[in-house]
């Protein structure tokens, strides 16, 4: 676990060094890139860029289908998280995935914002989606136009990086694990090929996975955050 931290650290400390060294925000082409992204203004733009782009919001709900269930008996909220990591990606995300307390039991009512990421229909919808939008951009994008892009416009350049960033993570952290414990899932194999497909394993598997049970042991859910507390609390 300590190894494991230490990596997201690393990576954290090396991706926002990084993106402060090229200043995206410096250059003249990042806002007028950024505002036909926002503004969905895709037929100015390379196929590729813009599903990239799109992307990078799938991650964050494959993320947050398991990050509120996670949260329940954490010591701080999930949200923050979770919405800066829609709009920073990695820079957000890693500071959850590096402080949470790996836990594997859940304990509670089922709300409806939790109910919604724990649906199979939500992890189906996001799996059509990402399927629709790669064949967009193959059937429809210039690939070497991308990759001149990505030399050249840092806005591409940190975006693709931190598009790879949140498929290199999601093994490494016990976020993962800890899911797959909190459902009864035990086959290790089920572990590695959905850590070793990037993407489409964790889709996947938000289509699969058994939900959670909902039970009404508030104490019990009491006792596991203080014992998650800091001493002296």
């Amino acid at each position: 676990m300590v190894i494991r931290k230490i990596i997201l650290w690393v990576i954290w400390l090396g991706f926002v060094a990084y993106t402060l060294w090229l200043a995206p925000l410096d250059q003249a082409d990042t806002w007028p890139l950024g505002w036909k992204l926002l503004t969905l203004q895709w037929g100015k733009l390379n196929t590729f860029i813009s599903v990239i782009f799109t992307l990078m919001g799938v991650w964050p709900m494959i993320y947050g289908a398991m990050m509120f269930a996670d949260g329940r008996i954490q010591n701080f909220r999930v949200w923050p998280y979770f919405l800066g990591s829609n709009f920073t990606g990695v820079i957000c995300l890693l500071p959850y995935l590096i402080f949470r307390k790996s836990n594997q039991e859940f304990y509670g009512k089922i709300d409806k914002w939790l109910r919604f990421f724990d649906r199979r229909s939500t992890g189906f919808f996001l799996l059509v989606g990402t399927i629709a939008l790669l064949v967009y951009a193959v059937t429809t994008g210039d690939w070497q136009d991308y990759i001149r892009q990505f030399q050249t416009r840092h806005f591409v350049h940190l975006i693709s990086i931190d598009f790879c960033l949140m498929c290199l993570i999601f093994p490494i952290t016990s976020l993962f694990e800890d899911d797959m414990a909190r459902r009864g899932i035990k086959d290790t194999r089920i572990f590695w090929v959905v850590a070793l497909l990037p993407l489409f394993g964790p889709l996947f598997y938000l289509c699969l996975r058994p939900p959670l049970m909902e039970t009404l042991e508030e104490s019990k859910n009491t006792e596991i955050k203080n014992k998650f507390a800091p001493s002296g609390v």
